[in-house]
Parts: structure tokens; sequence; C-alpha cells
């Protein structure tokens, strides 16, 4: 019970600075990667692998860029998905499947769960794993909860709902709508080995993300160069998911 909240408390710092506590964040001080069973972050520090994931879509107007560099450079991705917008645009979500990519839940209205109950909470996963089981004939066990926020209550409840939760270990800032070189930095200053890598592929409509694509241009190739090998994010944390 003292590991799991000395390791509660260490994501929530690192989370919420963003690397600015050296000493806490390095990944070679993280011996547990897991808050508890279900709630993940990172994967193994020993090994050189790194998970893009991507959040928010689809959107008409981000995703197919974003899955156009990711194929243009051979890799493979894992998107969390907004229920209601998956239900718009099915035709994405069959493209990200069909091109390699995992797919996971990112509730589907997007709250802040911190503020809904936990009947809201089941809700918000039903809803969008239906959604995703309609489109590509599987359900997922992979689940972003929005902001990465979840009550304890919630947590407890994750193995009922047979879902992983996942947050990050790298924050790319690019929902801020900055210069690809910015997303490029702010991806970096956190970047280690089993680092799990948040972006978006889609936004508010008023929102304009297209750096994001941009920037993978620069990170992928950079990345590889520096010896890391893209891998899902099953893949990274050993979570059973349906093979293409």
């Amino acid at each position: 019970m003292i590991m799991r909240r000395v390791s509660i408390l260490l994501f929530t710092l690192c989370f919420l600075f963003n690397g600015a506590l050296p000493t806490l964040c390095k990944a070679e001080e993280v011996k547990n990667v897991a808050v508890g069973d279900r709630l993940l972050y990172q994967g193994n520090n020993q090994l050189k692998q790194t998970a893009l994931t991507f959040d928010d879509g689809p959107d008409p107007r981000f995703t197919p860029h974003v899955l156009d560099q990711l194929k243009k450079h051979g890799i493979k991705a894992t998107f969390f998905l907004i229920g209601a917008k998956a239900h718009e645009h099915p035709e994405l979500v069959k493209r990200m499947v069909a091109e390699g990519h995992a797919v996971g839940i990112h509730t589907y209205w997007h709250p802040n769960l911190l503020k809904e109950s936990t009947e809201k909470f089941h809700w918000e996963i039903a809803k969008t794993q239906a959604i995703i089981k309609n489109i590509t004939g599987f359900e997922t066990q992979l689940f972003r909860p929005p902001y990465g926020n979840l009550t304890q209550e919630m947590i407890n409840e994750l193995p009922n709902e047979n879902v992983y939760a996942i947050n990050w270990s790298s924050d790319s800032l690019d929902w801020k709508q900055i210069p690809e070189t910015e997303i490029t930095k702010n991806v970096f200053k956190n970047m280690h080995a089993g680092t799990i890598v948040l972006m978006h592929d889609g936004g508010h409509w008023t929102m304009d993300l297209s750096n994001t694509a941009k920037s993978l241009d620069t990170i992928i190739p950079r990345l590889k160069q520096e010896g890391y090998h893209f891998v899902t994010v099953p893949e990274l944390l050993h979570i059973p998911y349906p093979k293409n």
C-alpha cells in the first residue's frame, strides 16, 4: 500500500510539472511503472521502445494527415478515440485498424471524470466500447481518461470494465497549437526508454492542430536515429489486443 501511494505521488508530480522535477521523473528512478494494476503510464525503461499516442479523434481535419505521416515513416501508433467522433467518422477508425494501429477508448463526450459519478464513468466507457466494436468487430482493453483524471473509485472499477487506463510520460503539449519545433522539443524533453508520448489528432472545431502531423517528420526520424523502436501501447505494455 505504501509503494502504491508513493507511485501515485510520483506520477502526479511528474504529470503536473511535466519533467520539472528531474530527480523524481527520470526513467531509471521510477521502478514501478504501474499505479495499481491497471493504471499505466510508461513501459519497460530497460528497452529502447516508445509508443506514440493520439487523442481526441478521429477528426477529418487532422487524422488523415497523421495517418499519412505514420504510413510514410512505416510505424504503428495508438489512437484513443472519442466515441461521438468515432460514430460520426467510422471510415477513419477503419483506416486506423486496416493500417495496423491500435485503438482505445477516450470516453464518449470527453468529460473531466473527477467531476462525474462512477455511473457516468461506466457509461462513457460502455458507450464508446460499443461503437468501437460496431466499427471494428472487436472490443479494446485500452482506455485513456480525459486529462489523465480518475477517482480512486474509478481506478478500482477498471477490472470490472476489463480495461487498462493508459496515461503518458511525455506530453507534446500540441493541443496548445504551438509550432512544430516546440512540439518536437516537448516530446524529447522527457524522452526515455519505455516512454508513452501524448499527442492529438483531434480537438475543438476552433483549433488548428496541423503542426502535430508536421512535427512527425522530425520526431520519427530523430527517434529512429537514436535507436528507438516504435510500438503500439499493447505491444509496449503487453496488454492483450486483437491481431489484424
